[in-house]
């Protein structure tokens, strides 16, 4: 069982690693421009900072769910692959962010791209187990044929 999830896993601890990160650059600019919790307005550098770690926040959940699904039911290579690739996305999209609020822009069309591509190899894989588990319809073997 192991040897089928371990890639899965590791984008996923790579992904906590991120959130992270992103954790402690929102808790630095806080130092830096002197803004204590709760507040979350002040200079648009810190506030270009904190809505880069809520947004990535706010798509971690959904990430782990498409990745995970991706890489159980259609293929974990393929499935760590892309999360690999939404991680460097996101990661850009923070560091554009934190620069200039348009810099943010390619990224998170790109991050949004690569969640699209999960969600179609998830349900692909999905339906393909349903199809072959209740129905005894194999789709891989009338494409191979």
């Amino acid at each position: 069982m192991l040897d089928q999830i371990h890639w899965l896993a590791a984008v996923t601890v790579m992904g906590v690693l991120e959130q992270a990160y992103f954790f402690l650059q929102v808790i630095y600019a806080r130092r830096l421009f002197g803004i204590s919790p709760p507040k979350i307005s002040g200079p648009p550098e810190f506030e270009r900072i904190f809505r880069a770690q809520v947004n990535s926040s706010e798509y971690f959940p959904i990430f782990l769910a498409l990745l995970w699904q991706a890489g159980l039911f259609f293929h974990q290579g393929l499935a760590a692959a892309l999360g690999l690739l939404y991680l460097y996305a996101r990661y850009c999209y923070f560091m554009g962010y934190k620069a200039s609020s348009s810099e943010r822009l390619a990224p998170i069309y790109f991050s949004a791209g690569v969640l699209w591509i999960l969600i179609a190899v998830s349900a692909l894989g999905i339906l393909h187990f349903f199809l072959s588990h209740y129905v005894g319809l194999n789709v891989l073997q009338f494409l191979t044929a």
